[in-house]
């Protein structure tokens, strides 16, 4: 009954590490790579209808061109107030409202600009494979508990730690992948 309760433990800790992928693949996804991504808008709230909400509730948000977002609202009566939070979040470029849609033209990034980016993405790399490792730690004090209350025998201690390393590295090498790909998106002109 008690190797169940490890397997429980390898579960949340795979689900904990799962969260982690899911959270630093939708912080690299806002982040400016010199191409339009309709991603980078996900974070803006318009206020409309006597309340904040998200951009994508209001408007469709297409990419024509590498570097132009086009933004065009459901109701164009909010199409002030969507240009407003567009100004208000820095997107990167100016808004410009034709009277039916908005557009973002994005410049081109500088070499400068490229490598500054590099450097933070690795280093929230570093973070989230930090998190997966704390993931890892907690999991193994957990699994270790069980077999000092001798709840589980050693080879079945044994064969956990196996598997939550190879749980580790998995996530790692995703983390890593995840990495590789956005720089070479940032760094591809």
């Amino acid at each position: 009954m008690a190797i169940d309760a490890a397997h429980a433990v390898l579960s949340q800790m795979e689900a904990a590490m799962k969260d982690r992928i899911t959270r630093i693949q939708k912080e690299m996804s806002v982040m400016r790579t010199g191409r339009a991504n309709p991603m980078m808008l996900e974070a803006v709230k318009v206020s409309a209808y006597g309340s904040l909400v998200p951009l994508k509730q209001v408007a469709a948000v297409s990419v024509p061109e590498a570097r132009t977002l086009e933004i065009r609202p459901w109701d164009p009566s909010t199409l002030q107030d969507i240009e407003k939070a567009l100004q208000k979040a820095e997107v990167g470029a100016m808004p410009q409202n034709d009277g039916k849609m908005i557009r973002i033209s994005l410049p081109m990034m500088t070499e400068e600009r490229r490598k500054d980016l590099v450097k933070l993405i690795k280093k929230l790399g570093e973070e989230f494979k930090g998190g997966v490792r704390t993931d890892r730690q907690d999991g193994l004090n957990k699994i270790k508990k069980s077999f000092l209350s001798k709840e589980i025998t050693e080879d079945d201690l044994r064969g956990l730690e196996q598997r939550v390393q190879k749980l580790t590295d998995s996530f790692t090498k995703q983390i890593d992948d995840s990495i590789a790909a956005k720089e070479k998106e940032i760094t591809t002109i």
